[in-house]
């Protein structure tokens, strides 16, 4: 079986948060508070133990036969299915959750036993509408609350495809993880409300359907399925369908989402109409000829993959796992990596050697660029990895910046951005204090020509040069973060900005200053 997309059954929870089952990290809600708890979890992981002391594993294959190897796996030789990360995004109570527990179980990803305890469960707690939620929504909080607050990550395979799903949190408060989920995704999935007004409360300024977009289109993702969920709430109207799916295809195409690389499907979750068939709606079938969401799944195209690249392989959760040792979860942003190699952890001069590497519930000998893999690491002390760290190669290692310059968009905000301005600054899962130490230029957002240089500050959807400088308390001195220039790794060189619970930019890493 081929690498793909999803790490161990242990770690069903992805990026700030905690995991379902096993011995992991306490859940966060993204920030200071999810450092705060990774730290803590790994003092307690580090008390009284040392690093695992045994003969290291032997690398299997030199670079050149692992990367004809991976080559023809990428490539869907043998039989392999192409792999494909999707994160499903959308405004809170959209029926994110619900969605993907009807189709992993339509699937045969979820049993009937499991499917009936969750029904159970869900009843016993009043809250039986969210029964289909319950299999993503793992934790106690999550299922008291009745809302995702982490990222959830599962797997499904299509007839074509092999799918990693980043069930994302829909609510404001945990943009954070979204962000940190959002991260580690080739596609998106959103799924909107079909009732009236509920629609348009995720659509209007303030709804999370646009800043979700947004947010997505700004970490690369270009391709989006949009599900039109509970039509069964609104009589199956066609007419509402249309009205919905012409309001989004305005915006997707305003954000620069392609048009060729955007679908809308219409969907009953709680029924399961139009999953993986349509047979059973008589009603949508009157009007509706198109595909099924696993049809339109099926036929999601992967990313080219930077497997030539150095390995780059950002930290989005750390964890203890209960047999192999310490554990690291993410998505490789560049490179391979396989069993047997010692890794530099960075910031820090801490190295490591792999010692298991998990992908899809089974042990692998190596993970390509694009894979969600969990890497359980030996001959280190867990005190030294933390989420937004990145482990690369000992001989290319990636920079630490504490001031660089970037080109941004600027979305549509209340208060300027000028000279000074504090701001919170994403880079995968990580967010750290920064500020605007200098705008550089304005320019020209459609060629990129300056329109005007050292601007005291903008409002409108313009690019900008800008210049970073991060914070440690309440002083200027530096923390520096790896990162790279956006032309030598797209994925290691996009940020988001946000100030105040808003996400008021996005942006590419153009030069490392220092």
């Amino acid at each position: 079986m081929s690498p793909v997309n999803t790490p161990s059954k242990a770690s069903k929870k992805a990026g700030i948060g905690a995991k379902k089952s096993g011995t992991m990290t306490p859940h966060g809600t993204g920030g200071l508070d999810a450092r705060l708890f990774d730290m803590a979890a790994l003092n307690l992981l580090s008390k009284g133990e040392e690093p695992i002391d045994e003969p290291p594993p032997k690398i299997a294959l030199e670079r050149g036969k692992l990367l004809q190897e991976v080559r023809k796996v990428l490539e869907g030789q043998g039989g392999d299915k192409k792999t494909v990360s999707l994160v499903v995004i959308g405004h809170v109570d959209a029926g994110k959750s619900t969605l993907m527990g009807r189709l992993l179980y339509e699937l045969g990803r979820v049993d009937e036993k499991t499917r009936v305890a969750n029904e159970r469960g869900s009843s016993k707690a009043g809250k039986s509408s969210f029964s289909w939620a319950w299999e993503l929504d793992g934790t106690i909080e999550e299922r008291e609350r009745g809302i995702t607050m982490d990222i959830a990550l599962q797997s499904l395979s299509t007839p074509q495809r092999q799918v990693t799903i980043l069930d994302a949190p829909g609510h404001k408060d945990f943009i954070p993880n979204m962000i940190s989920g959002a991260a580690q995704a080739d596609c998106a999935l959103l799924v909107v409300d079909a009732i009236t007004g509920e629609f348009e409360a995720g659509f209007d300024r303030g709804g999370q359907t646009r800043e979700h977009l947004l947010l997505v289109r700004s970490l690369g993702v270009s391709q989006v399925i949009v599900a039109v969920n509970k039509l069964d709430q609104v009589n199956w109207d066609p007419s509402r369908f249309e009205e919905i799916c012409g309001l989004l295809r305005a915006f997707l195409v305003q954000s620069g989402f392609p048009s060729s690389k955007t679908s809308f499907v219409p969907v009953s979750a709680m029924l399961g109409v139009n999953l993986v068939n349509n047979a059973d709606a008589s009603v949508l079938s009157k009007w509706y000829k198109g595909p099924t969401l696993v049809d339109l799944l099926d036929k999601l195209e992967p990313p080219t993959r930077e497997i030539t690249s150095p390995l780059r392989l950002p930290i989005s959760n750390v964890f203890k796992g209960q047999n192999s040792g310490t554990g690291v979860t993410g998505r490789i942003c560049g490179g391979v990596v396989q069993v047997g190699e010692r890794l530099r952890v960075l910031p820090g001069d801490e190295s490591a050697i792999v010692r298991l590497i998990d992908v899809e519930e089974q042990s692998v000998p190596w993970a390509a660029a694009g894979t969600n893999a969990a890497v359980y690491l030996t001959s280190i002390d867990p005190i030294h990895l933390s989420i937004g760290s990145v482990l690369c190669p000992p001989s290319d290692i990636v920079p630490l910046a504490t001031v660089f310059t970037a080109r941004i968009i600027v979305f549509d905000i209340q208060l300027p951005i000028t000279t000074g301005t504090s701001i919170e600054l994403f880079h995968h899962s990580r967010d750290v204090p920064a500020m605007i130490s200098k705008l550089i230029a304005t320019l020209d957002r459609a060629s990129g020509v300056v329109t005007k240089k050292n601007p005291r500050g903008t409002s409108a959807e313009v690019e900008i040069s800008l210049r970073v400088g991060t914070l440690s308390g309440p002083t200027l001195s530096t923390r520096p973060i790896p990162l790279e220039p956006f032309s030598v790794n797209k994925d290691m060189g996009r940020i988001l900005v946000r100030r105040g619970g808003e996400t008021i930019s996005a942006g590419i890493v153009l030069d490392i200053i220092s």
